[in-house]
């Protein structure tokens, strides 16, 4: 019943389920879990995150995987607005920080205008993790002054317009989220302004969870390590002298044998 508190009828709280690993959701997510009557959750929330929702709450997934959406924005709006009015205790969970590329200023727009009182949980967003489980920084004093979070999803069809000259600051540590059909475009236009070939990227998915993959590469290899990689796993690239932290690492990485292609193609060269 105190659980049941956190979340009056009638309210929505965005939640970040963090990058995947049930140990790395904050210890306020996991209450709001257990204290809604409904989760609307993600394709990106995996089945760790899930286990924990007692079996009493009922779970909606709403999709939302690059390519593979169950369910348009807008219905998911909708759906949302729906439960509140309804007086359900509403949970929509989130991969990552809800605020990192969640869309959840649509979602808070909506429930406003209809009166509906709505929070945010934040999470760990992926970057982050990804920085920790490579044992490395993102930020470097005198080198890396800043991160940089970007967004390389587009609709079929789109161009990706970015502000190219300040993503190509050598000064900074640039997370790309999903940017695996967009990886020709990243290198050809941060080269184009200024980004030296050789500057160092880091290339990972399933982050934080067991099978997690890593490889460094090159800024000019990037495309070709992209391509290696396994197609149904949403990506998260690092550019930047950051990850050049270790200068005993291989440039092959600790986890390169899960891309056995691209080691083939290098071998090549």
């Amino acid at each position: 019943m105190a659980e049941e508190a956190l979340i009056p009828c009638g309210t929505v709280w965005l939640v970040g389920a963090g990058p995947g690993d049930p140990d790395l959701l904050t210890r306020k997510a996991e209450k709001l879990i257990r204290a809604a009557s409904v989760i609307f959750y993600d394709a990106l929330v995996g089945p760790g995150i899930l286990a924990l929702v007692p079996d009493h709450i009922r779970r909606v997934p709403v999709g939302k995987r690059s390519g593979r959406h169950s369910k348009d924005q807008r219905t998911i709006n909708d759906l949302l607005v729906e439960a509140a009015l309804a007086g359900e205790r509403v949970v929509r969970l989130k991969g990552g920080d809800p605020s990192i590329f969640g869309r959840s200023a649509e979602e808070i727009t909506s429930l406003k205008a209809y009166g509906v009182p709505v929070h945010i949980c934040p999470g760990i967003t992926t970057a982050s993790a990804l920085s920790a489980s490579a044992g490395m920084s993102l930020t470097l004093r005198g080198l890396s002054r800043k991160v940089q979070f970007v967004t390389a999803h587009v609709r079929a069809g789109e161009t990706l317009t970015l502000d190219w000259r300040a993503l190509a600051d050598p000064q900074a540590t640039l997370a790309i989220y999903m940017g695996r059909a967009t990886a020709p475009e990243i290198t050809r236009q941060l080269l184009g302004h200024g980004l030296a070939p050789d500057t160092p990227v880091l290339i990972a998915s399933n982050v934080s969870l067991v099978d997690e993959k890593r490889v460094t590469t090159r800024l000019d290899l990037l495309p070709l390590a992209v391509m290696a990689t396994p197609k149904d796993e949403p990506l998260l690239i690092l550019i930047g002298e950051a990850v050049r932290q270790d200068k005993d690492r291989s440039t092959r990485e600790i986890r390169s044998a899960a891309f056995p292609q691209y080691e083939k193609a290098r071998s090549l060269d």
